[in-house]
């Protein structure tokens, strides 16, 4: 699997109020904002970071974790070698999701925490519904 990098997405009650602290930790600015959004691809250490706008819930300020690859190859290459450990995912093809479309599967660890493999295929003006705590 050509894994690009990983990714994780934190819930904030305002986006805003977090890019500073989040640009001033990782040395970059977001490369994408959007209301509630923010997207930041880290180089070192190399990361996929979002924030987004929510409510913390059981997972806190986590939202969710994923592995960034490059192609649906990839994506299916994944859920198979999941599936073969016994574990359930579910597909999302061609969805909208971070302002992005995207070829993904979804896994949860033992404790619910949720986890996607996901190719992106280009940007789009819509968020869709997944990032939303």
């Amino acid at each position: 699997m050509a894994v690009l990098r990983p990714h994780l997405a934190l819930t904030v009650t305002d986006v805003e109020r977090a890019i500073p602290f989040y640009a001033a930790l990782f040395g970059v600015a977001p490369e994408k904002r959007k209301p509630g959004y923010a997207k930041f691809s880290v180089a070192e250490p190399a990361l996929n970071f979002t924030l987004n706008r929510g409510t913390r819930g059981e997972l806190g300020a986590f939202n969710h974790g994923g592995i960034q690859v490059a192609a649906t190859e990839d994506v299916l290459a994944a859920k198979e070698r999941l599936v073969a450990a016994g574990l359930a995912a579910f597909d999302e093809m061609d969805t909208t999701c971070c302002y992005a479309r995207q070829d993904k599967i979804w896994v949860s660890d033992p404790d619910g925490t949720p986890w996607e493999v996901f190719a992106t295929k280009g940007d789009t003006e819509e968020q869709g519904a997944c990032c939303a705590a």
